[in-house]
């Protein structure tokens, strides 16, 4: 099977006429016509509203049970933090590949599952296992997506079916068997997840990688092959998102000091789809923001903690679904004031008739010259010759007839 890139061939872009050489300046895939010098103004200022959500929840959880933000609480709450963050970059790295992956809900709760089961044996041979499955999983998803190029979601929610099936073989909760308490190093691995979600947003807003990243991103025909390179990195992006989404389970799994129950987990897939989103990773692929995923996921979390302190009974159901319909807001603003401006360096006006969009361009005006256009003046006769007439030649001779 071959990776087609569509719309390579030509010299000029065919809906904007503009010249091949100044596409390959201005956007970001100039075979396809997609602009690159994203605005990143939208990201900073839907970050900013949420960095004020969360320090106004994070006051009113304060208020009303302060103990929520102290001592052994307030470690298993940045754990728990983790746990969802995790499979909030698990989905929203899917989501930049605009391959996402329905299955890290699913993924999450096996291996909560493993790791319970398998618990007493250490962490390296409970963890171990669940994350290699995760990765052939992944990759077995990968290559049904970039081989028989498929959309994303409905390969990895024939995948969650599968997982779930190996879910419902167990019939009661599981108690944790081992001893692993992830509270004890919850400002590590607090740490290491802040540090590795904003680095992930910096480098995502990097023009070349943003570009690498969201190549599986159609901009014609969707049924089109995006080329060899887009299959590659949109395989490895699957495979890593099943992977965290293992660890975020035996994270989890690990913070409850109750039992791990048998869920199908598609609520979980709902939660980290919706704080992938909220935080500012468009529904479409590629664009994201710098620091929204943190921020998202400290919003929810604190939020989850805030909710029974008022007496408010929710579910990942509902904090999902709600997450996930504003998220779906946030592309929208995302996508329309994240592009180029109509006029600006970065995006230049196209020559053809933009209306009808069909490729058309009209020829520039010229200047206008005098009015009314004068005839040219005629050449100088060349004068004629008598001693050459042609008459001389063809008239008849009368002296050959013998007048003398």
């Amino acid at each position: 099977m071959g990776y087609e890139e569509a719309g390579r061939e030509g010299s000029v872009e065919p809906s904007s006429g503009v010249p091949a050489a100044v596409l390959e300046n201005v956007f970001d895939d100039p075979g396809q016509g997609e602009p690159g010098q994203d605005r990143i103004g939208v990201h900073l200022v839907w970050e900013i509203l949420l960095l004020a959500g969360l320090a106004t929840l994070g006051w009113l959880l304060w208020r009303a049970d302060s103990d929520a933000l102290r001592g052994d609480n307030l470690r298993t709450l940045l754990v728990g933090l983790v746990g969802l963050g995790l499979l909030a970059l698990a989905a929203g790295l899917s989501l930049r590949t605009a391959a996402p992956n329905l299955a890290v809900g699913p993924i999450a709760v096996a291996a909560a599952l493993h790791y319970a089961e398998q618990g007493d044996q250490g962490l390296a041979a409970s963890v171990g296992p669940a994350v290699a499955v995760a990765a052939l999983g992944g990759l077995a998803l990968a290559l049904a997506v970039v081989v028989l190029h498929v959309p994303g979601w409905a390969a990895s929610l024939a995948g969650a079916a599968g997982v779930v099936v190996y879910i419902e073989r167990r019939s009661a909760p599981v108690l944790v068997q081992g001893d692993y308490d992830p509270a004890r190093t919850s400002g590590y691995l607090f740490a290491g997840f802040a540090a590795l979600a904003v680095l992930g947003g910096l480098f995502g807003a990097i023009r070349a990688i943003r570009r690498l990243v969201g190549r599986y991103r159609p901009v014609t025909d969707p049924a089109r092959r995006r080329g060899v390179v887009a299959a590659v990195v949109t395989a490895l992006a699957l495979v890593c998102s099943s992977v965290l989404a293992a660890l975020a389970g035996v994270l989890l799994a690990a913070n409850d000091p109750g039992p791990v129950t048998p869920d199908p987990g598609l609520d979980w897939t709902v939660l980290a789809i919706g704080v992938a989103l909220l935080g500012g990773t468009s529904a479409y692929g590629r664009r994201g923001g710098l620091f929204g995923t943190l921020l998202a996921v400290g919003l929810v979390t604190v939020f989850q903690a805030y909710a029974p302190a008022r007496g408010w009974t929710v579910d990942h159901w509902t904090v999902g679904g709600v997450a996930l319909g504003v998220g779906l807001l946030v592309t929208r603003l995302v996508e329309t004031y994240g592009r180029p401006r109509p006029g600006s360096p970065d995006r230049p006006e196209p020559v053809g008739d933009g209306t009808i969009s069909t490729g058309w361009t009209t020829p520039s005006s010229q200047p206008v010259g005098n009015w009314p256009p004068t005839l040219p003046t005629p050449a100088e006769p060349e004068p004629i010759d008598p001693w050459r007439d042609p008459r001389w030649e063809d008239s008849p001779r009368r002296w050959d007839a013998g007048e003398r």
